[in-house]
């Protein structure tokens, strides 16, 4: 008897000190079922579901990390999930990724102020794991930065030799006779275009030159304004925010890649970069405040004017970079052509044998920051010019990127007006091609 009242006892006492650290609301699975808020609540990964688990360490009172609420408060990524709307993010939403960036256009007052985690933000632009509905019955528009935008990804090509460092013999990949991985399937290489206002990138297979998937997506850099000189001067009182916001959005590309595609983002072993000298500039990490100032030189341009440099071309490992792709992959961006004439120019007159013969041809490039390229009677000349987002419904009531629900053709004929939208879906507003066919058609 006596044996078993201290068994009793003891279960007791045990039973009292976990009462005070073992909380009543974390299930068998760790999981949080708690209706109010708690510090102690986490979003994680849990194999392939997204969970909220408790992370008391069982040691000290749980009370302590409750949050005396009736209810929980919701943010904008709650309500993402609850739309089944995709926002990226990797650090756990704890604000530290910057990658779950919003943009609102209507309802900014229902929100909570601005948080520490969200101080390079300005505009309309939330991270929507910081901005807490403060207003349940007001209605909020947001929507992820990283938008799907339709781009133009068939047209005439021509045969090009495959020229590529990398190879496979046997079951070992090599980058300029070295090698760096043991061979898992597939060698990918990957095409980029830094435009100002959106992404292109291009998967391509280097065993046979063929290219297995073109995407696109906005550029996320627009949080620091729609044009680069806005850009080159968010970039001096926001070190690295730039860099980073782009960065996280090619790796959250190429991720999603992966899984569709079903490849391993580590399986791609080389990187080619084009963009005007900002984007591009950024990218890599160098300091874009010469090209906003007379005489409009990057950096790399003016260190071959002054003879420390052979080209405008730059080389870096993917690692260096902050983008996720294998390890040793190698980032290299062509040279540039001169002040805000970029790379993306360059490789496009390379394609066109531009200046090859004696016609006088004009090469241009229209887009957010547009370029013009002349040859006439042997000599070329370049200049560039801010058009702005103007195909991308820039000071257009109803204009919108070529995203889902954008008009991009219309007819007319005795019966009315035809259109189409991207995605098939109810339209939304008018993109550039939409835009260009209702001003030909009224004018027919």
């Amino acid at each position: 008897l006596h044996r078993l009242t201290k068994i009793l006892g003891d279960i007791v006492t045990h039973a009292e000190e976990r009462s005070l650290t073992r909380c009543p609301y974390k299930n068998q699975d760790d999981e949080c079922t708690a209706e109010f808020g708690c510090r102690n609540r986490r979003n994680r990964m849990v194999g392939d579901e997204r969970r909220v688990v408790c992370e008391g360490d069982g040691k000290l009172d749980y009370r302590s990390a409750w949050e005396m609420t009736t209810h929980k408060q919701k943010t904008l990524f709650d309500l993402a999930d609850e739309q089944g709307c995709d926002v990226p993010a990797s650090c756990d939403r704890s604000g530290q990724c910057h990658e779950c960036i919003v943009e609102v256009r209507g309802g900014m007052e229902a929100l909570s102020p601005r948080t520490e985690a969200e101080r390079f933000l300005q505009g309309d632009f939330r991270l929507a794991c910081q901005a807490v509905v403060a207003q349940t019955d007001r209605e909020i528009d947001f929507s992820p930065l990283l938008r799907k935008p339709q781009i133009l990804t068939h047209g005439r090509r021509r045969p090009i030799p495959l020229d590529t460092e990398v190879a496979r013999q046997e079951d070992e990949v090599f980058w300029g006779g070295e090698p760096v991985d043991a061979y898992r399937g597939h060698i990918y290489g990957l095409a980029i275009d830094l435009g100002t206002t959106t992404i292109a990138m291009d998967i391509v297979d280097l065993e046979s030159g063929e290219t297995v998937q073109t995407c696109a997506f906005d550029n996320p850099q627009r949080i620091g304004g729609s044009d680069v000189m806005n850009r080159i001067s968010y970039d001096a009182g926001n070190d690295s925010e730039l860099w980073k916001a782009l960065t996280n959005a090619i790796s959250y590309e190429i991720s999603n890649l992966g899984k569709s595609l079903e490849f391993d983002p580590g399986e791609i072993y080389d990187i080619v970069v084009v963009g005007n000298s900002t984007m591009r500039d950024l990218l890599f990490r160098l300091d874009v405040q010469s090209i906003g100032q007379k005489p409009y030189k990057s950096l790399t341009e003016q260190e071959m004017l002054d003879g420390k440099r052979e080209s405008t071309s730059l080389f870096a490992l993917s690692s260096d970079l902050g983008i996720n792709v294998n390890e040793h992959a190698r980032v290299w961006s062509p040279p540039l052509v001169a002040s805000h004439v970029g790379a993306d120019v360059a490789v496009g007159l390379g394609a066109i044998d531009f200046g090859d013969d004696d016609r006088t041809i004009m090469y241009v490039d229209a887009g957010t920051n547009t370029e013009v390229v002349i040859h006439h009677q042997g000599r070329i000349v370049a200049a560039s010019c801010p058009a702005g987002p103007a195909f991308e419904g820039g000071l257009v009531r109803f204009g919108m990127p070529g995203c889902d629900g954008a008009i991009d053709s219309i007819r007319c004929d005795d019966d009315g007006f035809a259109y189409t939208t991207i995605g098939d879906t109810q339209p939304q507003g008018l993109c550039g091609s939409g835009l260009i066919d209702l001003l030909a058609e009224l004018r027919r």
